[in-house]
């Protein structure tokens, strides 16, 4: 039986993205997207939400046009497969994180800013150089 590994998100982006170069000059966005859940509960009929928060790497020149036009709060699209990498940090302590690699990125705006397509790319690559976040994920 063939594996399968996609992702499909519609959240709105909870940073400013965060641009910057791989060792070998390929640009790269990083990401956060929030997506909510909002549901009444029937027991005690109050309304109850929850929050997931999703980091996304974003390659080429999607990564380049996020990194020029995407804004906190925006409503974004996003497809591509989840990635762990591992790092040892200052501490020398072994670190994991799993992330969305984006394939395809759609940033559909907010009620004050139109839709705008994102420019395809290339596949993006399947390995990335392992950096560490600039702060430690809280488990």
């Amino acid at each position: 039986m063939p594996n399968f590994n996609r992702v499909l998100l519609l959240g709105h982006l909870g940073h400013a993205p965060e641009p910057r170069f791989t060792p070998k000059g390929t640009q790269v966005v990083n990401l956060r997207i929030a997506t909510t859940k909002r549901w009444k509960d029937p027991a005690s009929g109050e309304r109850r939400e929850r929050t997931e928060w999703h980091r996304v790497a974003v390659f080429g020149k999607q990564a380049e046009f996020m990194g020029e036009n995407a804004k906190k709060g925006d409503l974004l699209h996003v497809e591509g497969s989840l990635q762990t990498r591992e790092w040892t940090d200052k501490e020398k302590i072994k670190r994991y994180t799993t992330e969305v690699v984006a394939r395809q990125v759609q940033l559909l705006g907010k009620k004050e800013r139109p839709a705008v397509d994102v420019p395809q790319t290339e596949e993006p690559p399947v390995v990335h150089e392992p950096e560490p976040p600039e702060e430690d994920i809280p488990f």
